[in-house]
């Protein structure tokens, strides 16, 4: 398999993998570019490597950047904006994470917590079915957000051990 094919094979991969975690298609796929281009690339390089529209470009590249995965940077003497991506997996993996939690795992805890605290009639089928399903969701809930502390304050080689030494 030549490089270009590779190239390309990777970028529509990460694009599928990119949905998995909650990041759209293009943003997955234009990050994968990134990750793999040794330089920074400009928006218009970005739109013709992937045939997609200036805006979906910019929308794409604003998200990247809110979520920590791109950065912007210029070059002295030149009017355009250039983009490129961390290398480091173990950093990509803590940053997407840390987006996570806080999108969709912060915002739960902050209802089940609330919810934890409603008042009924214990003798109530209705209420102690209620009472019980939401203490346990947040338990786990609250398990889960332990461990993903855990790993975004962790360094890779600890973190990895650890989790090894669980299933040993």
């Amino acid at each position: 398999m030549e490089l270009a094919e590779a190239k390309s094979k990777f970028i529509e991969a990460w694009g599928k993998l990119g949905s998995e975690w909650g990041i759209n298609r293009t943003m997955a796929q234009v990050h994968a570019l990134l990750l793999t281009s040794p330089v920074a690339m400009t928006t218009e390089e970005i739109m013709e490597a992937l045939s997609i529209s200036r805006g979906n470009a910019n929308m794409t590249l604003r998200d990247l950047i809110g979520w920590g995965l791109i950065e912007k940077q210029h070059k002295a003497g030149e009017r355009k904006e250039y983009f490129f991506a961390e290398k480091d997996t173990w950093t990509i993996a803590r940053q997407v994470a840390q987006e996570r939690k806080k999108r969709e795992l912060d915002p739960i805890l902050k209802v089940l917590n609330e919810l934890s605290s409603v008042k009924g009639d214990e003798k109530d089928p209705e209420y102690k079915t209620f009472k019980t399903s939401i203490t346990s969701i947040n338990k786990l809930a609250g398990n889960v957000n332990k461990t993903l502390e855990t790993m975004l304050k962790a360094e890779e080689n600890w973190f990895w051990g650890s989790i090894f030494k669980i299933f040993k």
